[in-house]
Formats: C-alpha cells, structure tokens, sequence
C-alpha cells in the first residue's frame, strides 16, 4: 500500500462505498456523485442516513414496536362482504 503521493486504498475505498450508497439508495449516477465537492458529497451521504433511519424509526412506531400490525378487524372495521357471498355464510 502506498501513502506517498497519493490516497490510500483504505480512503479510495470509502470514496467508492460513498458512491455506492448514493447510487443505491439515492439514485444518483457515478458521474453525478464523482463531480460533487468532498464535503457536499459527505453531507449528502450523512442526510441519507439520517433521513433513511428516520423512515424506519416511524415503520416501527407505525406498528407498535414490535413489527407486527397491532390492528384487528371487527364488525366495525372490516370490509364489506360481497353479496355473493352472503348466502354462502352460516
């Protein structure tokens, strides 16, 4: 590994990971996030984090914590039966 003139490949790797992200989660092309400003591309990738934890954090909220639905249908809040049906039913 060289560290003379020049970035690592520990750093080039990171970069690429960045790129990765953005183009998977962001749709970004390679050519959009290569020509962003270090720090620019930096902020995206932190606010697509942070906008991608705060989705999930209200998926489990919606239901109830425990990632199963907390709704169950009654009388009150089910669906109508088809009438084609109704005659079938005991």
């Amino acid at each position: 590994m060289r560290t003379f003139f020049g970035l690592t490949d520990d750093y080039m790797l990171q970069v690429y990971e960045q790129f990765f992200f953005l183009k998977y989660t962001g749709n970004w092309s390679f050519s959009e996030a290569y020509n962003l400003p270090i720090g620019l591309r930096t902020w995206f990738v932190k606010r697509l984090i942070k906008q991608i934890e705060t989705e999930n954090e209200a998926v489990k909220q919606a239901q109830g914590g425990s990632g199963q639905s907390s709704q169950t249908l009654s009388a009150q809040n089910q669906p109508p039966l088809p009438s084609r049906y109704k005659d079938k039913m005991p």
